[in-house]
């Protein structure tokens, strides 16, 4: 167990290494001149060589690479050029909305497609099986931000239920947070519940064709203890993945939601960074976004050696 703790933990750093070295080339290579870009098509050859002295970006790209991991480790993620102020204070500004959206869409993806999923396995073939399969595809299929527009028509044009947009801080009260978040929660969600249930019934379907399941089946066992005892048990270890990699990858769908509800998250955050060309923001956000991604995916290795102990050797 310790070995395989180990393996994970190395491979899970050189991983961030190359994401580093990645991110710091992504925008340095990219064509056009940054500190152009900055100063503006107005600019003087003397001021965008100030940005270019002020960004170090005069220094050998080895010299500029060290320097800035030198930065990240200590916790400098840098200015943001157009806001003039450290990184890390305008990301933590908008973690709540993105924290708050992305959690209640794991949570309602991973209880809403599990069940599902093993609902539709347990009534392979029939209606039940046939609903389920078809709400899954469909979910899959349809772009989030068609989604989102749907649901806005609905529920806060057509039937004045919720609000259109915004967000309210949790400090405000427990009821305009939880009304605010229900549109940006449901529109997120039932990509990633119809992901993981068609993940979940695909793998409960595998397991209930086993040898032991009929086994269990003729010794007298309950359907509840032959689906969450035998079969949830040995189908766990897909079924953890999908809704790790559903969580790591909520960052894409959190830039749309944010933007279609007008959230200010991280993700809103990302997308006026884009667009002003603030690159100290965009490697912030990448940095920290692939450090999550990475980490989620090593707790999921590490959770399979509670769902599959024959990993742990």
């Amino acid at each position: 167990m310790t070995a395989y703790v180990l393996r994970r933990l190395v491979s899970t750093i050189a991983v961030m290494a190359m994401v580093g070295i990645f991110v710091f080339l992504l925008l340095r290579l990219a064509p056009g001149d940054p500190a152009a870009i900055i100063a503006g098509k107005s600019a003087t050859a003397e001021m965008i060589a100030g940005i270019r002295e002020k960004l170090g970006l005069n220094d050998p790209m080895p010299v500029q690479f060290l320097r800035w991991v030198r930065d990240m480790l200590s916790g400098d993620f840098g200015t943001s050029i157009f806001a003039g102020r450290p990184v890390l204070d305008l990301i933590a500004q908008r973690l709540e909305p993105t924290i708050c959206l992305s959690m209640m869409t794991m949570i309602l993806s991973a209880t809403v497609g599990v069940s599902f999923g093993i609902l539709a396995a347990w009534q392979a073939g029939g209606l039940v099986d046939r609903m389920l399969t078809g709400f899954a595809t469909l979910g899959f299929s349809v772009p989030v931000f068609v989604i989102g527009f749907f649901l806005i028509y609905l529920f806060a044009i057509s039937m004045h239920w919720l609000p259109v947009q915004g967000y309210r801080p949790i400090g405000e009260g427990l009821e305009p947070w939880f009304v605010h978040l229900i549109l940006p929660t449901l529109t997120l969600s039932l990509s990633y519940i119809a992901f993981i249930a068609r993940i979940a019934r695909a793998s409960m379907l595998e397991v209930l064709t086993e040898d032991y399941m009929r086994t269990a089946a003729a010794k007298g066992a309950s359907s509840y203890a032959m689906l969450f005892h035998h079969a949830l048990k040995n189908a766990g270890a897909p079924i953890l993945t999908v809704i790790g990699l559903s969580f790591a990858g909520l960052i894409g769908g959190v830039v749309i939601t944010e933007t279609v509800f007008n959230v200010p998250g991280v993700g809103r955050l990302v997308v006026d960074a884009i667009n002003n060309r603030d690159y100290p923001i965009i490697q912030g956000v990448l940095i920290l976004v692939s450090g999550l991604y990475v980490l989620i995916n090593l707790a999921v290795d590490l959770s399979y050696t509670l769902v599959d102990p024959r990993i742990r050797y």
